[in-house]
């Protein structure tokens, strides 16, 4: 029997200096970075405003040239986009919505038969909730509004792979 030695060789972990050092979370930075995102909220009303108004310009296209391919991306994206940008721009229950949307167009092989009552339904709910303020599910109606459109949503996917 050969007696066979082997030697380990310890890697030093650079990956922990990269994001941060050995203490964590650096909270300066935390703080600096919320101080600027509440600098800018001033501004989140004007860009909410601004992303409903590509959204709608999106619905309008769709109306225009039908659903195509090149149509429903557009609208899936700008939906895509709020909701990435609800809750930064304070409205969570207008990041809950444009999900609910997403979901609905999300499959390009099936999106093309979505039904545009039920688009319209979710850009018009967007809308009347940045119109009236209404910014979070708890809210009487927000609550009612993205419960019915989320339970329709799944209706229809669900008949529509039965």
């Amino acid at each position: 029997m050969t007696n066979k030695t082997a030697e380990v060789i310890q890697v030093p972990n650079t990956l922990r200096l990269k994001v941060g050092g050995r203490g964590g979370i650096d909270m300066a930075a935390v703080a600096k970075a919320e101080a600027a995102l509440k600098s800018l909220s001033g501004n989140f009303a004007q860009w909410l405003n601004d992303e409903i108004v590509k959204l709608d310009a999106a619905r309008q296209a769709v109306r225009v040239e039908g659903m195509t391919a090149q149509t429903v991306e557009s609208l899936y994206l700008r939906a895509h986009d709020l909701k990435g940008l609800g809750a930064t721009y304070e409205f969570p229950l207008i990041t809950r919505l444009a999900a609910s949307l997403c979901k609905l167009i999300d499959d390009p092989n099936t999106r093309l038969n979505a039904p545009m009552f039920l688009v319209d339904a979710h850009i018009d709910a967007i809308k009347a909730c940045v119109r009236d303020g209404i910014k979070v599910d708890t809210h009487p109606v927000g609550k009612a509004l993205v419960t019915e459109l989320e339970a329709r949503v799944a209706q229809y996917l669900g008949s529509a792979t039965a």
